[in-house]
């Protein structure tokens, strides 16, 4: 019987679940909204004001890890905190707390990835920047190929490595959600 997650180092943690990417898989869509329902039915009696669907599982036909990015926004007034003791209570392991913002996942195994894999990012309202860069790339099929090409390039580099592999991307999704947000000024 191996190690319990929460006994794992981060190196056992990245090798365990390294960064691989795969093909656009149309049911990512479906596996979003399977869970966006979940969430707002577990989430009932917490203060949601959205829950949407980011990262490269929501940009219509790149390459992505096979795991689906939710973004949840919460009322600026309310207690992040209790919302994310929800969604541990419905099965979600918490990752990492920084101010204003929870990170948790599901389908995490000692044995590696489940079938369905989550990654939620819980935040106040008005923290989602990655909507417009989500938006932005939808739009302009050009500039999701290259942040494309860039993932493909930073995969087998950063494979066992997901903090160089995300800061290595980092200055790509910076311009290009700076140029969106100037686009969409006020849309979210």
């Amino acid at each position: 019987m191996g190690k319990e997650l929460s006994e794992m180092s981060l190196e056992e943690l990245w090798e365990l679940f390294p960064i691989f990417l795969v093909a656009h898989k149309d049911k990512w869509n479906v596996l979003y909204d399977e869970m966006e329902s979940f969430l707002k039915s577990a989430l009932s009696e917490c203060p949601i004001e959205r829950i949407s669907h980011i990262g490269s599982t929501a940009i219509s036909g790149i390459w992505a890890k096979d795991i689906i990015d939710v973004l949840i926004e919460v009322s600026k007034y309310s207690d992040i905190q209790n919302t994310a003791r929800a969604m541990e209570k419905n099965g979600f392991i918490r990752m990492s707390t920084e101010t204003n913002r929870i990170s948790l996942n599901r389908g995490y195994t000692k044995d590696g990835f489940a079938d369905k894999v989550y990654h939620v990012h819980l935040r106040y309202i008005g923290d989602n920047d990655e909507l417009y860069f989500r938006d932005y790339l939808n739009e302009h099929p050009q500039i999701a190929r290259e942040y494309e090409r860039l993932k493909l390039q930073l995969w087998k580099q950063f494979e066992h490595n997901r903090d160089a592999y995300t800061d290595a991307k980092t200055a790509f999704i910076k311009k290009w959600t700076l140029e969106a947000k100037k686009v969409y000024k006020g849309k979210y």
